[in-house]
């Protein structure tokens, strides 16, 4: 039953007559995945907390970073260097202390997502990567769970429903998942402020039309957003048996190589900073795009985007220390791994954090010309 207070928090949705209190104790007793606590999550967290779902998953490795708070509405100057999915929950409590949180500071993956998706109702995808959406496509299908699916790029979004009342999955509208080349990357994409806003406002509007069960769900149909134009448009796609069959079990895990990677060492920014002071200083192989570059990089560092890595793998010295960086450590990660699988190097070292974490030691910040 509700409580007098929730009638009165509730009042607007319960002159819905299709919601009404049977539907709001729907709401009540639904327990909800929000896998990244980022541009998408944030306003998804926001609307399902105001809407009255009972228990809302966060799941978020990353903390609060200055960028960030041009676009996720959640956190504020004070949480710089906190973990997002802690500081959403407790944004959480304040908007609405009726909702329970559980909070999970780490990135979903293989080893753990069974578990995650597995505790909950319904999962909705706020991710950034093309592993973690693969990832947790596979898992709802396992688990037959809704997945509520946006995704943003520059100044489009989109939003989908996948395996949702036997009908199509994500790999029935994405087979395959793009090549490193081919996918883009969102330390290095902008995007405008105010489009997640709105796209995880349409996430959050499907959670509760799936919960609710009432309304049209964006099922075998995918929502398209110009937000330049303001036009909109809705792609219709069909389920494929048998994309729709892969699962956890069944599915290439290279697949969620991104979320895999094994054998990649790595040095923190304290140790390269010893390093860089010594005579036996490494390589520096920067693996983000030519703008990042220019804007700051590593004194004497090598640019060579991760992008076209194949390209210029015969600038890179095998017999001496080589120390790969970018952003966050995320391409940096993938470099390695790619160029210790398919090219055989083995003098490695990824940046641990990219130049998040040598920013942070308070080293000047120098920008050199690249070696040629």
């Amino acid at each position: 039953m509700l409580t007098s207070e929730e009638r009165n928090r509730y009042r607007r949705h319960l002159q819905l007559p299709e919601i009404g209190e049977a539907g709001q104790l729907r709401l009540k007793n639904a327990r909800v995945l929000v896998v990244g606590a980022g541009g998408l999550g944030c306003p998804v967290l926001q609307y399902l907390a105001a809407a009255g779902i009972g228990t809302l998953g966060i799941v978020d490795a990353d903390k609060v970073e200055i960028s960030n708070l041009q676009r996720q509405i959640l956190y504020g100057t004070p949480d710089l260097g906190h973990f997002k999915a802690e500081v959403a929950a407790r944004a959480i409590r304040q908007l609405n202390p009726t909702v329970h949180t559980e909070v999970h500071t780490c990135r979903a993956t293989l080893g753990n997502v069974r578990e995650l998706v597995s505790a909950y109702d319904v999962v909705v995808d706020g991710s950034d990567n093309f592993p973690t959406r693969y990832l947790l496509n596979d898992a709802c299908v396992s688990l037959n769970k809704p997945l509520i699916s946006g995704a943003i790029y520059k100044y489009e979004g989109q939003v989908s429903v996948f395996n949702y009342q036997d009908g199509p999955t994500y790999r029935c509208l994405f087979p395959q998942p793009p090549s490193a080349a081919e996918a883009p990357n969102c330390d290095a994409t902008g995007v405008l402020g105010v489009l997640p806003g709105l796209i995880g406002t349409a996430q959050a509007a499907e959670t509760l039309k799936v919960i609710l069960e009432i309304g049209d769900v964006l099922r075998g149909r995918l929502w398209v957003l110009d937000i330049l134009t303001f036009q909109t448009r809705i792609m219709k796609f069909a389920r494929r048996p048998e994309q729709a069959a892969i699962n956890l079990r069944t599915a290439d895990p290279a697949d969620y190589a991104d979320l895999c990677s094994v054998g990649v060492n790595a040095i923190s920014a304290t140790d390269l900073q010893q390093q860089l002071e010594s005579e036996h200083a490494p390589f520096l192989l920067d693996v983000r795009e030519p703008q990042e570059f220019a804007a700051a990089h590593l004194p004497g560092a090598t640019l060579l985007p991760l992008g076209s890595i194949e390209k210029g793998v015969g600038s890179i010295p095998r017999h001496h220390p080589v120390v790969v960086y970018c952003k966050s450590g995320r391409r940096s990660d993938q470099a390695v791994e790619r160029l210790q699988t398919e090219f055989g190097f083995a003098n490695l070292l990824s940046l641990a954090g990219g130049l998040e974490a040598w920013e942070a030691l308070g080293v000047d910040e120098h920008v050199s010309e690249p070696r040629k």
